[in-house]
């Protein structure tokens, strides 16, 4: 109907092209369409996607950020299936299609706990993401290779959920007035419920493992039989290089130098600060 409504040639058009980190490598046909040059197009936000974005429920469930990707970067045909590699790319490309190049995120000064702001340059943050070099696998310091099963923002947001849910019990418990006793066994109830989620999201991480000894696994039970029997130092090893490789395409910390004043405080020369998108800084 565009081209009928003498209104079509004043909609919305990509205000930025993004490579992303993954380079589409993990998506099939039917979750994402590449282009030949590599880079997607960005649209910036309508009025409807800011509403979808400022409404609590949706923005806890995911449907508001999976609604406005697949609004602003149609290349996305299931923003659900995305991974954790891009999802600070698209979330910034986002941002600067909407309102510019610059953001304002709010911190905390260390040791003097004084509230102030800090200008992004948003482009340079999307720069440093750009050419990073995906790794898939690592080994052990116990011998055991396995390659990582990237996760999609539809399995991340299942487990902040379930988190946030068992984080809530746990809190109106400890303010309720049941007995120390009843208190006792429902944190009891809720600390299995935390660790069967942390559980689920180890295993899901895990596309295969090698042994030393040079035998490959694949099978999802399997694996889960190994997760649940092998040692404590084993497990560790293999949470800590996960965590590794989840977090190479994530917008790094912002580094920030304190001011003389500050440093006669106390205060750290420099320090840094995490980079989150939320309501107060991801809006104009």
């Amino acid at each position: 109907m565009t081209e009928n409504n003498p209104l079509g040639k004043y909609y919305r058009q990509p205000q930025i092209y993004i490579s992303l980190p993954s380079k589409g490598r993990y998506y099939p046909p039917e979750v994402f369409t590449p282009t030949e040059t590599g880079e997607i197009p960005v649209l910036p936000m309508t009025a409807k996607d800011e509403m979808a974005f400022k409404t609590p429920d949706a923005m806890m469930n995911g449907q508001a950020t999976v609604d406005v990707i697949r609004s602003c970067v149609p290349n996305f045909k299931d923003p659900w299936k995305m991974t954790n590699y891009d999802t600070d790319t698209v979330l910034l490309a986002i941002r600067i299609a909407t309102y510019g190049e610059t953001m304002d995120i709010n911190y905390t000064v260390p040791v003097s706990n004084e509230s102030k702001t800090t200008t992004l340059n948003i482009p340079s943050l999307l720069e440093s993401l750009k050419n990073v070099e995906i790794l898939d696998e690592a080994t052990t310091s116990t011998g055991f290779r396995f390659k990582i099963e990237p996760l999609t923002y539809e399995k991340l947001t299942r487990i902040q959920i379930a988190q946030f849910e068992q984080q809530k019990i746990y809190t109106n418990v400890a303010d309720s007035g049941l007995p120390e006793s009843e208190k006792a066994v429902r944190f009891a109830d809720s600390y299995k419920k935390i660790n069967a989620v942390n559980f689920s999201l180890l295993v899901e991480s895990i596309k295969e493992i090698t042994t030393p000894d040079g035998v490959t696994v694949t099978d999802r039970k399997q694996i889960a039989d190994f997760i649940d029997n092998c040692d404590a130092r084993t497990t560790a090893d293999i949470e800590k290089k996960l965590s590794e490789l989840r977090v190479q395409c994530q917008i790094k910390p912002v580094k920030i130098k304190a001011t003389d004043e500050e440093i006669k405080k106390g205060v750290p020369a420099s320090y840094e600060v995490p980079v989150s998108f939320d309501n107060s800084n991801f809006f104009g």
